[in-house]
């Protein structure tokens, strides 16, 4: 049985493309919007099942304010965190404001709808894994912070990195290969080795991750091999 939801992201594309994803696989989708600082009004107006609630700085001060007005004026609606890999003050921070459930914003739809259905049903949503890497630093305060942006930036070569962000700005591969002045059999061999390195299964997919995670930033502003070349015409849709 599909979930009543509303999918709420500060990045509008990932917003919609999630919950598009989400609609094929027979999710009854309210409402697909941004950014998550005015979620709480719509969620409490529409009332839907469960809301995925995505951020890319979970941290921050404020930024679950949303979440705990809708536990205290819609205490049915279960909403889920999608967010990168939390520091202890921040999936701490989530579950305080009134959060149901935490998932990696790199989880497989399989894993969103889990949390999706547990937290529908009552029960926190978070796996152990995320818990035991969210808990890391209480155990180890001398351990630095993962910075997962510059950890995934490190697997890219400097061309691999050109290529994400050229992915990320929506150019297929005619582009990409026109704007490197490469073959597009060379220029496709370079998003797949990305794809593959990043551990997703598509360019949408790689474009969120490196959003959320700063690695888009992180690669924007690395040296590459040669000059980045403005396209003449943006990608077909």
């Amino acid at each position: 049985m599909g979930v009543r939801l509303m999918v709420i992201d500060d990045h509008r594309l990932l917003a919609e493309a999630l919950a598009s994803a989400l609609k094929l696989r027979g999710h009854r989708v309210l409402a697909a919007a941004a950014p998550t600082a005015g979620a709480a009004e719509l969620v409490i107006s529409r009332a839907p099942e469960v809301c995925l609630f995505g951020t890319a700085a979970p941290a921050e001060p404020g930024v679950f304010d949303p979440i705990a007005r809708i536990r205290r004026e819609r205490p049915q609606v279960a909403v889920v965190v999608l967010g990168p890999v939390p520091s202890p003050r921040g999936i701490a921070a989530a579950f305080a404001a009134g959060a149901a459930g935490y998932v990696r914003h790199d989880e497989r739809m399989e894993g969103v709808e889990r949390a999706m259905s547990r937290a529908r049903a009552g029960e926190a949503a978070a796996s152990p894994q995320l818990l035991q890497v969210a808990f890391a630093e209480l155990l180890d305060p001398s351990a630095a912070p993962d910075d997962e942006g510059q950890r995934l930036l490190r697997m890219l070569t400097p061309r691999e990195a050109e290529v994400l962000v050229r992915v990320a700005e929506g150019e297929d591969t005619r582009l990409i290969a026109a704007g490197m002045r490469i073959a597009s059999s060379t220029a496709r061999t370079h998003v797949q080795r990305v794809l593959m390195k990043l551990g997703v299964g598509s360019r949408l997919e790689a474009a969120a991750l490196a959003a959320r995670t700063g690695l888009l930033d992180r690669a924007a502003s690395a040296p590459g091999p040669a000059p980045r070349q403005a396209p003449t015409q943006t990608a077909a849709h």
